[in-house]
């Protein structure tokens, strides 16, 4: 009972134990997604030892983000059924024990299981969960928030990478593996941070489970006091349970969201292999192996300047209204980065696209979050991004593997990074689209709304006065009717009477055709 008599806050606190809570998913992003990056740096190691080509060695950077994104819903159910303390604490020892366990590995398929799917496992229970948080306790500073918090994927690649790398050439990779599984058990820590709050948003009661029958009125007051996804909730009756589910879960059918979420499948294709083939792409060109991590590392501290620098400008009032366009920039501007990659053969040439890419990868990640808030609102924040995050399973799976097949079919890098270019450029193409046939379309409705004022007939009948308008088809009719006379008020579509020679008639919601074809005959 906890959660119902925690205090409740009109809106987010925008301060306070909230800095906290960034600091605490600041070291979350560091933990799930800068190692993960980090794997990349094994890539060579693992094809070396275990004599395997580009495409099967891929797999294992591949399973480990699948599986990330796959169980985001799972982080999400967890964080919001049970908590989100308990969920990240749990996500912390499952993923270090998938790393501990991968630096025992004799085959490549081992490494499919232990730092693929249970390590991924343990990052998805934390991720969704930590970004979601964020978004509970920041309001008017949101976007400045998501990108501190997001900043933490850049600071740990930048650090972690040449760490990794020295920690590769000193105790090989499994002592590397091993010391990365000790590392990641900071995620319960993380998780220790992650105070609860109730927001008077969460604690909106759902007038259509209130008239179930099936609720009982202890149920009702419940629900009156909680969010639809509080932990009281899996107390109650298999009913109440499924529509609380599906109220979780309702946006789905928004047309903006279906849109965001086709967008994030061909943006989430063409960012993956990228971090997987920076490195084995810089080593074939001839950089050295202490460059090729520095190329990581200067990816990774200008991805900060991104989440920091995109949150904090999206946040002024020039450009709060223009996030939407702001996410669709910064992932252009990435795919086109990607298309010059395989003319740039030399670290010199690498360096500037490390700052390019970094920068805007940093910027649209800081986004992703705001976007979809701006898409669901908050209070379905959680479970929106764990369907978000989920959509970036299956290119996070697909894609490394299909670009490490090019690379070994056509024996050349070109044709993985122009695929991915064209992808996250297609990303961005669609949701501008999207926009302005939606701009189109709302900049016709005044001119709709003119013609019809032409087709309005007035008829008056005493002190009796009613409108009749082609506005009807759309559902929503005025009461236009003023009578000097009190009368009382139907709840029938029509009522129309004749009595002294004088014509009452009421107009309701939900009018159709045929009824306001009798009454205009009838005025006749």
């Amino acid at each position: 009972m906890a959660s119902s008599r925690r205090a409740r806050h009109a809106g987010p606190p925008d301060g306070g134990w909230g800095w906290m809570i960034v600091a605490g998913c600041f070291l979350v992003t560091i933990c799930t997604r800068a190692v993960t990056r980090c794997i990349s740096i094994f890539f060579v190691e693992f094809q070396a030892y275990f004599g395997q080509d580009y495409a099967r060695t891929a797999w294992i950077h591949s399973i480990v983000d699948c599986a990330t994104m796959l169980c985001a819903p799972l982080g999400s159910l967890i964080s919001n059924h049970v908590s989100c303390q308990v969920g990240i604490m749990l996500g912390g020892l499952l993923a270090s024990t998938g790393l501990i366990l991968s630096s025992f590995a004799t085959s490549l398929e081992h490494l499919y299981l232990s730092l693929g799917v249970l390590t991924g496992l343990g990052f998805a229970l934390c991720y969704s969960p930590a970004i979601a948080m964020v978004g509970k306790y920041f309001n008017k500073r949101k976007a400045l928030a998501y990108g501190i918090a997001m900043s933490g994927s850049g600071i740990g690649t930048f650090i972690l990478a040449p760490v990794v790398q020295l920690l590769i050439e000193q105790f090989s990779w499994r002592g590397a593996l091993l010391i990365l599984g000790g590392f990641v058990l900071n995620l319960c820590v993380c998780g220790a941070l992650m105070r609860p709050i109730s927001l008077k948003e969460d604690c909106k009661a759902a007038p259509e489970l209130l008239e179930q029958n099936y609720v009982s009125e202890t149920e009702k007051q419940d629900l009156k006091r909680m969010s639809i996804s509080s932990p009281l909730i899996k107390l109650w009756p298999h009913e109440c349970l499924c529509y609380c589910s599906w109220k979780e879960y309702d946006f789905l059918l928004m047309p903006g969201f279906m849109v965001l979420a086709v967008s994030i499948l061909f943006m989430a294709y063409g960012c993956s292999p990228l971090f997987v083939y920076l490195v084995p792409y810089a080593l074939s060109v001839g950089v050295s192996h202490h460059q090729a991590a520095f190329l990581m590392s200067i990816l990774g501290v200008v991805d900060i300047i991104g989440n920091i620098t995109f949150g904090w400008l999206t946040d002024r009032r020039c450009l709060k209204k223009h996030r939407y366009f702001c996410y669709l920039f910064a992932v252009g501007m990435d795919g086109l980065s990607c298309l010059f990659l395989p003319v740039l053969q030399s670290f010199p040439l690498l360096v500037p696209f490390s700052f390019t890419f970094g920068y805007f990868d940093g910027a649209y990640v800081t986004l992703i979050p705001v976007v979809t808030a701006d898409a669901v609102g908050t209070s379905l924040l959680s479970s929106a991004l764990g369907v978000v995050y989920f959509l970036h399973a299956i290119p996070y799976l697909v894609s490394p593997p299909v670009a490490g097949w090019l690379v070994d079919t056509t024996g050349s890098y070109t044709a993985s990074f122009l695929l991915c270019g064209f992808s996250m450029i297609f990303s961005s193409a669609l949701l501008c689209f999207a926009r302005l046939a939606k701009k189109i379309k709302r900049t016709h409705l005044p001119s709709l709304t003119g013609n019809t004022a032409l087709k309005q007939h007035i008829w008056t009948n005493g002190a009796i006065a009613y409108s009749v308008t082609a506005e009807l088809d759309q559902r929503d009719v005025e009461f236009l009717a003023v009578d000097t006379n009190s009368f009382s008020k139907r709840d029938d579509n029509i009522q129309a009477v004749l009595h002294g020679g004088h014509f009452l008639a009421w107009l309701s919601m939900g009018i159709n055709q045929d009824t306001r074809a009798s009454c205009e005959q009838f005025a006749r």
